[in-house]
């Protein structure tokens, strides 16, 4: 299929070419162009297919979203294409899929990566959404201020550095998935202000149980545990991608053009149900 789009056509930019990700950019794409970015060549195919089908405009780009090479060669080919209306980041790993280290370097460090270089090209009004989750607010000891701070402000290069990222304290996965969802939810306060000076926006959504690939993984590694929380939430069932979608349409939105640098909990009250003691939250 032909598509004849100028240089002042707006861009959709997507690293994380799955089920929740794909969902969102659905409902802000039309008549934008979109640039997928993913490591696995089988879903950029799989996903660039999904949307050409649909009418959309669509490029790929086959990176890894952990190095920092790879994004910033990602959000210049989105500057390239046009303007950089949205952005969506998605990419990451669940606990049972990777280890610590690596996670650390993907969700986190990786995530600050894309903060920092997609700050450098949205376009005025434009506006980005990064995927976190609710485990963010499930760390067992709340960081102190301090860490909270240098979890915010240290350069993406230096984050690797910090006491609190090091082996002897992220002893595992699970432990590493939290810390760096609560990282992405805190980023996003110094990303708003570098963001706004384009007049662009953005901010998290921290899902909670919601049925994607990623999230079938977990259930089959912790299927009782994760049975029990959902039945504690308040509204006792698991999401699912269009859900997520909903909320990010509405933040994307111009709608939404006072919200940026926060984080939108959208977790069917699973975090209502710990902090109320409904639930005993046990992290391994």
């Amino acid at each position: 299929m032909i598509f004849n789009f100028n240089k002042e056509k707006e861009v959709v930019a997507l690293l994380g070419a799955g089920s929740m990700g794909m969902a969102i950019a659905e409902r802000v794409a039309q008549n934008r162009i979109v640039l997928l970015g993913d490591i696995s060549e089988n879903a950029l195919e799989t996903s660039r297919q999904k949307l050409e089908y649909s009418g959309y405009h669509v490029e790929t780009m086959r990176m890894d979203a952990s190095e920092k090479d790879n994004i910033y060669a990602f959000a210049k080919k989105a500057k390239e294409l046009g303007n950089v209306k949205y952005y969506i980041h998605t990419a990451g790993a669940s606990p049972n899929q990777t280890n610590p280290q690596h996670m650390i370097k993907l969700d986190l460090i990786g995530s600050a990566y894309a903060l920092d270089a997609f700050g450098e090209v949205m376009a005025k009004d434009g506006a980005g959404i990064l995927i976190s989750s609710q485990t963010g607010y499930m760390l067992p000891q709340p960081l102190t201020n301090e860490e909270e701070y240098a979890l915010t402000m240290t350069p993406a290069d230096e984050l690797s550095q910090l006491p609190m990222l090091q082996p002897d304290v992220i002893v595992n996965s699970g432990i590493a998935y939290i810390m760096s969802k609560r990282a992405n939810q805190l980023r996003v306060r110094k990303a708003a202000i570098d963001w706004g000076k384009r007049g662009a926006r953005i901010n998290t959504i921290s899902p909670g149980v919601v049925i994607t690939p990623l999230a079938y993984d977990e259930f089959r590694a912790a299927g009782e545990g994760y049975q029990k929380m959902i039945e504690a939430s308040a509204m006792h069932r698991v999401g699912n991608p269009a859900e997520i979608a909903n909320a990010a349409q509405f933040l994307l939105s111009d709608q939404a053009s006072f919200i940026t640098g926060t984080d939108l909990l959208v977790d069917g009250g699973t975090i209502a149900a710990i902090k109320t003691g409904e639930y005993k939250l046990t992290i391994q």
